[in-house]
C-alpha cells in the first residue's frame, strides 16, 4: 500500500509542482492566446512559479496546490505583456535645470502608466545617469514598473564631434552596462561608421534614427539593428516617383530582410509631428490627465505651432506613404515591433499604445500581427536577454488577462481584469485606485 501511495504522490507531482512552500500564481479555466501561433487553447490553466510559467494545460488536467492564488479566468483570454520597443523613461536626477516635475513622483508614475496599460516591457531609448540604477530597482521589483532594457546617451551632433570620439563612447556605453546604442541625427558619415565598426566589434547593437548623411541604405548595410520611426525611408524615397519609388521600395525592403533589420514605426507620433494629425481630438485625450501640467501644456504649445524639423509641407501625403511603406514591409514579412515614442507628443506612456494600434490596422495588418509585434517578435528580439513573448512553460510570467478576445476585436487589450509583471499579479482595482492616484496628483 504504501508504494501505492507514493505512486499516486508522484503522479500527482507530475501534474502541478509539489515543492513545499513554493507560491504560486494560477489562471484557471481561461482562454490562452499563446502567441506562437494564431490560436485560442480553450478552458486552459496557466500555473506561475516566482517568474516563470511552468504548466500550460487544459484545466482536467491540472491538480491546483491548496496554497496557490487563484485567479479566475472564466469567460477571458489571456495573452502576453505588451512592449513599448521606443519608449521612454524620465531621469532620476534631472540636473539643477530641469523642470520642476521631474521628480520621482513622474518617474515613478512613468513606469505605472506602462504597467496600467499592459506593457510589460520597455525598450528606453534615451539612457541618463543613474538610469541603470533604476533598471535594477525595477527588474528586482523594488519598483512597480516594466522589464526595462535601456539604450545609452545618444549619439548626436551635440555628443559627438569626431570619429575617435564616437569609438570611445562606445566602448564607454559598453563598459557602463547599456543594452544597446541609440542613434539620433546630426552624425557625420564618419562619426557613424566609426560608431558601427566600433559597436560591431564590441558586440553592442545600435538603432534608433537615420542621420541625414548617412542614409538608410547605408545604415542597413553597417548593422543598425533597428530603424525607428520609418522617416529614414521615407527621405530616402521621396527622391523617386512612379514606378522608380515602388521599385525602390521593394528593393530596400528586401535590403531590410537580407540584413535582419528591424522596424519600430510609431505611426501615431510621427503623424502628430509631421502636421498630419487632428490635434483638436488629441486635446481632448482623456490620459492627458496622468502627466504633469507642464508636461501636457507642451504637447498643447506644439499643436497651437507645430513646427519641427520633421515638418512637411504635404504632410497628408507623407502620411499616407509611411502607411504605404508600413503595408509593404508587412506583406514581405520585414520584422516589426510595436512602439510609440512615448512620452512624446499626445504620447502618454503605455496609453499610447492603444493608440498605436489603429495605424497599424490602417497598414492592413491584422489583429494577430499586431499584438504578434508587441509580444512574440520582441521575445525573438531580446533572446539573448530572456525568455518571454509567448504563454509557454519556461517563458517569463509577463501576461495580460483580457475581458474579450483581441484576435476579433483589437480594443479588446483596453479591457482588462489585470496585467501580470514577472509573476506579480495587478488587479485591476488595484491599478485603477493607482491611476486614480496619479490624476488626482497632477490635478492639483
Amino acid at each position: 500500500m504504501k508504494n501505492v501511495a507514493l505512486f499516486l504522490l508522484l503522479a500527482s507531482c507530475l501534474l502541478v509542482s509539489c515543492a513545499p512552500g513554493e507560491p504560486q500564481t494560477v489562471f484557471t479555466n481561461v482562454s490562452v492566446i499563446p502567441m506562437d501561433t494564431e490560436l485560442v487553447l480553450e478552458d486552459q490553466t496557466v500555473v506561475i512559479k516566482g517568474d516563470r510559467i511552468v504548466q500550460v494545460a487544459p484545466s482536467s488536467e491540472v491538480n491546483v496546490a491548496s496554497n496557490a492564488t487563484i485567479i479566475d479566468g472564466d469567460g477571458k483570454y489571456l495573452l502576453p505583456g505588451l512592449a513599448e520597443m521606443h519608449g521612454h523613461v524620465p531621469p532620476t536626477d534631472p540636473g539643477p535645470d530641469a523642470p520642476d516635475y521631474f521628480d520621482d513622483e513622474y518617474v515613478e508614475s512613468t513606469l505605472f502608466l506602462y504597467i496600467s496599460a499592459g506593457v510589460t516591457t520597455v525598450r528606453g531609448m534615451l539612457g541618463y545617469e543613474n538610469q541603470l540604477e533604476l533598471k535594477e530597482r525595477v527588474n528586482s521589483g523594488e519598483l512597480i514598473g516594466p522589464n526595462l532594457y535601456l539604450a545609452g546617451p545618444s549619439f548626436n551632433g551635440n555628443t559627438i564631434s569626431s570619429p575617435e570620439q564616437a569609438d570611445e563612447r562606445v566602448r564607454v556605453h559598453k563598459e557602463e552596462g547599456w543594452d544597446l546604442l541609440k542613434v539620433h541625427p546630426g552624425l557625420s558619415l564618419e562619426e557613424y561608421d566609426a560608431m558601427a565598426e566600433t559597436a560591431n566589434e564590441m558586440g553592442i547593437t545600435f538603432g534608433g534614427h537615420v542621420p541625414a548623411n548617412v542614409g538608410v541604405i547605408h545604415a542597413i548595410e553597417s548593422g543598425q539593428i533597428t530603424i525607428d520611426h520609418v522617416d529614414g525611408y521615407v527621405n530616402y524615397l521621396q527622391q523617386f516617383d512612379g514606378e522608380e519609388m515602388e521599385e525602390k521600395l521593394a528593393e530596400v525592403i528586401q535590403l531590410t530582410k537580407e540584413h535582419d533589420v528591424w522596424i519600430v514605426p510609431t505611426m501615431a507620433l510621427w503623424e502628430t509631428i509631421i502636421g498630419a494629425a487632428d490635434y483638436e481630438a488629441m486635446k481632448q485625450y482623456d490620459e492627458l490627465k496622468y502627466i504633469p501640467e507642464a508636461v501636457k501644456q507642451n504637447y498643447f504649445d506644439f499643436a497651437a505651432n507645430p513646427q519641427s524639423g520633421y515638418s512637411s509641407d504635404n504632410p497628408q501625403e507623407r502620411a499616407e506613404l509611411r502607411t504605404q511603406i508600413l503595408s509593404e514591409m508587412n506583406m514581405a514579412g520585414v520584422k516589426i515591433l510595436m512602439g510609440t515614442d512615448a512620452p512624446q507628443l499626445f504620447s502618454v506612456p503605455g496609453i499610447s499604445i492603444h493608440r498605436e494600434l489603429p495605424h497599424m490596422q490602417a497598414a492592413g495588418m491584422s489583429n494577430f500581427e499586431i499584438i504578434e509585434s508587441g509580444t512574440k517578435n520582441v521575445g525573438e528580439y531580446f533572446a539573448d536577454w530572456d525568455e518571454f513573448g509567448t504563454i509557454a512553460e519556461g517563458q517569463r510570467a509577463d501576461l495580460i488577462l483580457v475581458n474579450g478576445n483581441p484576435l476579433e476585436d483589437l480594443s479588446a487589450i483596453q479591457d482588462h481584469s489585470g496585467v501580470m509583471v514577472q509573476g506579480k499579479w495587478y488587479s485591476r482595482e488595484m491599478i485603477d485606485e493607482k491611476l486614480a492616484e496619479i490624476a488626482a496628483y497632477y490635478a492639483e
